[in-house]
């Protein structure tokens, strides 16, 4: 954690509700941006109180020095959450962020504090492996990967000044992903996989090895989708999260 580091600096809360019951934190994926999860805040705004991670180098951000290592990352993140732990706490990360949240939690659960639940989103499990090398191809290359993922909005990969600038931070993030070593350890959070069974990132075998990674319930959730079906099906990936918060809720 730098000294400049604070909660005011990684978090955004869109729709903030202080009496919520529960808190979810999102955490994006490779390339996003905290303002992808704004249609989760505003439709979870009612069950919890919603925060979501912003990394360096993107939108408000887009100056400070990028963060090419899941672990630093983790490592910076982690000490910003203690705060939140006044009442359940729920994470959600789709693709690099599945592994970023997974990463923290566990970061978290050295220090005593354990979120009651972890949604994994379009990421296999930290167990498996491929060797994957998108990160070092040319811009062209980088961005095909991009857009066959259908991850970034087509007018944006048009423009090609808004490309310029996003573009350092999805080579970065890929970079960051593309490089975390395979990884055996375990949270005591439920986990919970999401995966769209059309998903060149993960098969749904490879999201079933996430039951490996932690000492609580398991669940596997399939969704008709490739790798972007929490846009494509998101009232369904809604409701998961919905009963979700409401378990940790119950159970807290």
């Amino acid at each position: 954690m730098t000294v400049a580091d604070s909660s005011d600096l990684w978090l955004r809360r869109y729709h903030p509700a202080p009496d919520a019951p529960a808190r979810l934190v999102c955490f994006p994926h490779a390339g996003g941006s905290a303002s992808f999860y704004f249609p989760v805040s505003a439709a979870l705004q009612n069950d919890s109180d919603v925060s979501i991670l912003q990394y360096p180098g993107r939108q408000d951000r887009r100056n400070e020095p990028l963060v090419d290592d899941i672990g630093q990352l983790a490592d910076r993140i982690a000490p910003l959450m203690a705060p939140l732990f006044d009442r359940p706490v729920v994470f959600f990360g789709h693709s690099m962020g599945a592994i970023v949240a997974y990463e923290v939690a566990r970061r978290l659960g050295a220090g005593g504090h354990t979120p009651a639940s972890l949604f994994v989103s379009g990421r296999r499990a930290p167990s498996t492996h491929r060797a994957e090398t998108v990160h070092q191809r040319d811009d062209d290359g980088l961005m095909a990967d991009v857009k066959a993922l259908s991850g970034t909005d087509t007018q944006v990969l048009g423009d090609e000044e808004i490309l310029r600038m996003v573009l350092p931070a999805i080579r970065s993030d890929y970079r960051a992903i593309e490089t975390y070593g395979t990884e055996n350890g375990t949270v005591d959070s439920a986990i919970t996989a999401l995966i769209g069974d059309k998903d060149p990132k993960s098969t749904v075998e490879e999201a079933n090895a996430w039951r490996a990674h932690t000492t609580g319930e398991f669940r596997l959730q399939v969704f008709d989708g490739g790798h972007f079906f929490i846009s494509s099906r998101a009232p369904e990936v809604i409701e998961v999260l919905r009963e979700g918060l409401r378990g940790s809720v119950a159970v807290g």
